[in-house]
């Protein structure tokens, strides 16, 4: 059970612990081979993982050490020297003699791995935020390429309570720049890596699932909800709509490629869908698949958590991970002037996503949301007119988008 301020808005259903057994296969804490999957027949492999085999958290953490945060000094002293803006770092600006073979490492684990990494112990508070940047921009930059990640081409994004009209409620904010739950969900990324600068008060937890695992078991226990789930389900853009597309798009929860099952799994954004008016509303049974998705990712079998502390990277492959964040209460000694003007006064994760040189083959289906799917430069959300941006902070939404724009 999660402390208090840890509760997704969906509840967990008491689920049988022979339905949620890991396979022999599959109780493996490492793995550099891609998971193998045919169209509606069990999945194996590193990907299909279970809570029991994770309960160390050792297990799955990497801890800087002194060299490597020497390393990291060094590479950010380096680009600062060249003068060098944010967004225009690259892999070959930041040089780091060793520790970039292990991020390298880390890279591979999350894409043809078990899905997940962590590291720890980046030295956040002890830093300028301009060098926490710098630092967390150029690991990022091994793992791979920097995707927008709304309507502002925010290329170093911010997940933080920003207060924006309506919260979240309201069908067209992002929640993660509100306070509210997060509900399971992947991103528009092959990747997605989050800083923690600083926890919230109450609350806030990190939680993660195997997409791989929710999929085995619904094969087992409903398959008709796998049928479903590999239908298309209509999406809502939020208001952040790429040239030449509408304002909704369509995609499977589960689909296949090459021998990979991909999952794309976006509650939030197939709930307010039907406010356009040419989006039908969801059927019962999709319904009833959407709520078992988020049943089996929030059971005690398969579910992991985590509270990000300062310092720490999490780092998620989104085809096979969904993930989620419980509500939080923000520290009550905050000014709304510090909420903007200082990047450390509440709850607050620097975010990157990203895509790897490595990473599997999508459908062309994913083109739309993605704005492409070539490996290594697709994901994100690209907006007419706007510029690539790498604030060192959240920004107000009327005021950042006049600045995405010039």
């Amino acid at each position: 059970m999660r402390p208090i301020g840890a509760s997704h808005s969906g509840s967990a259903t008491a689920l049988s612990s022979a339905v949620l057994e890991a396979p022999a296969e599959t109780r493996q804490t490492s793995g550099r081979h891609a998971s193998t999957c045919e169209p509606f027949k069990p999945v194996t492999g590193p990907h299909a993982w279970y809570r029991s085999q994770y309960e160390d958290v050792d297990s799955y953490s990497y801890r800087f050490s002194a060299a490597d945060i020497a390393e990291l000094a060094k590479a950010v002293a380096d680009v600062r020297a060249k003068g060098l803006e944010l967004k225009d770092v690259k892999k070959s600006d930041f040089v780091l003699p060793k520790l970039g073979a292990k991020l390298v490492e880390f890279r591979d684990e999350a894409v043809n791995g078990r899905g997940f990494v962590l590291l720890r112990g980046l030295p956040v508070q002890d830093w300028p935020v301009e060098d926490v940047a710098i630092a967390y921009w150029g690991i990022g930059a091994y793992w791979g390429k920097a995707q927008p990640q709304n309507r502002l081409h925010h290329l170093l994004g911010h997940v933080k309570d920003v207060n924006p009209p309506g919260g979240w409620e309201n069908p067209v904010n992002r929640v993660y720049a509100t306070h509210g739950a997060q509900p399971y969900h992947t991103d528009s990324s092959d990747l997605v890596a989050l800083l923690c600068l600083k926890p919230a008060k109450v609350g806030g937890y990190s939680t993660w699932a195997s997409s791989y695992s929710i999929y085995n078991s619904l094969l087992q226990t409903q398959p008709q909800l796998v049928e479903a789930l590999a239908q298309e389900f209509y999406l809502d853009r939020k208001d952040e709509i790429p040239e030449g597309e509408g304002p909704w798009f369509k995609l499977p929860v589960f689909s296949w490629h090459k021998g990979n099952l991909i999952s794309y799994f976006e509650n939030s954004f197939m709930a307010s869908a039907s406010r356009h008016k040419d989006v039908p509303e969801m059927t019962e049974l999709q319904k009833r698949a959407i709520k078992a998705v988020e049943e089996l990712a929030d059971s005690a079998e398969l579910r992991m958590d985590y509270v990000l502390q300062a310092g720490d990277i999490q780092l998620l492959h989104n085809h096979s991970i969904v993930h989620a964040r419980t509500a939080f209460v923000d520290h009550d000694d905050v000014s709304p002037v510090a909420i903007l003007h200082e990047p450390t006064a509440k709850r607050h994760l620097m975010r990157l996503w990203l895509a790897p040189e490595n990473d599997w083959e999508l459908p062309e289906a994913f083109g739309s949301r993605w704005g492409g799917v070539k490996v290594g430069d697709r994901g994100g959300i690209y907006i007419p007119n706007t510029v690539p941006r790498a604030p060192l902070d959240a920004e107000m939404w009327e005021v950042a988008e006049e600045k995405s724009k010039a």
